[in-house]
């Protein structure tokens, strides 16, 4: 990590493949240049790539890209509307062959646009994970859609017991649903009720807007699961995990006891270590 450990005594953060403290970026489109600058200034901090959406299937030369994270160890994800649509026209092994051809690792499964019932998407996790690494997802897409907090906390639990790895809480490129209200307040009652009930380590929070980002780092300390994270958006992310930024410094890096750890430790977060973490699931697989 660049300066993780210098004269300021900020906040450790474990290396690359990581466990906690995940960075999930949103690829809306990058091309190849862009995608190599933001892995030449920010290449420690990206943990993960979704490729938004159904944009995956649209985007030409996608296997120079693919490859291209690739080199850079960082696996890439399809977004879960498109594993939607594959459902919806009835093509999910037609999916699972196409995403072995592309060489993908990691899938996301989600039923945010349209219903999936619910055994099935539980048989379709299990299915997916014999063969890939799953990132389930729970929440509407259609900020109308509100569901009780008992009701995420049990479908994000049968999620993880049925194969996923991690659970994404639905939250849109925009903050404005699932623990999100329409206006972008966030559902912070919703979010304690899960946290309660769920390891947060086991959980991505898509927080795309740096006032949730903030929140959550308060809440949770730096090394809470952040998701939806655009590419431009990377580095300031990390000068707010590290307490580099006023809406942070004071939580994190200013805290008392030892730097970084204060509003960890209420929630049982382990302390961040500086050597390399224990292999990962983010790591690709294959050559």
């Amino acid at each position: 990590m660049v300066n993780s450990n210098s004269f300021l005594d900020l906040p450790s953060r474990a290396s690359k493949p990581r466990e906690v403290g995940l960075t999930h970026v949103i690829d809306k489109g990058l091309n190849l240049r862009e995608i190599e600058g933001m892995f030449d200034t920010a290449g420690d901090y990206v943990d993960v790539v979704k490729l938004g959406w159904g944009t995956s299937y649209v985007t030409r030369n996608l296997e120079k890209k693919i490859a291209l994270y690739r080199s850079f160890d960082t696996p890439v994800v399809c977004g879960g509307t498109l594993f939607e649509a594959v459902v919806a026209r009835d093509k999910v092994d037609q999916y699972k062959h196409w995403l072995g051809e592309q060489r993908f690792s990691h899938v996301e499964i989600s039923d945010g646009a349209i219903e999936i019932p619910r055994e099935r998407k539980l048989e379709l996790i299990d299915e997916f994970a014999r063969d890939f690494t799953v990132l389930s997802e729970v929440g509407s897409k259609d900020s109308d859609v509100v569901f009780a907090p008992y009701q995420w906390v049990a479908w994000m639990k049968e999620e993880l017991a049925a194969g996923a790895w991690k659970v994404i809480t639905e939250g849109r490129e925009g903050g404005t649903a699932g623990i999100f209200r329409r206006d972008g307040e966030m559902r912070t009652g919703l979010v304690d009720e899960i946290a309660h009930e769920i390891d947060v380590h086991e959980v991505i929070f898509e927080a795309p807007i740096k006032s949730a980002q903030a929140w959550f780092i308060r809440t949770f300390g730096p090394e809470v699961n952040l998701g939806n994270i655009p590419p431009d958006e990377v580095i300031p992310l990390e000068t707010l995990r590290l307490g580099l930024r006023a809406d942070t410094i004071k939580e994190v890096l200013l805290s008392e006891g030892t730097p970084g750890t204060g509003p960890r430790e209420k929630h049982g977060l382990p302390r961040a270590e500086t050597q390399a973490s224990p292999p990962s699931p983010l790591l690709p697989q294959g050559g």
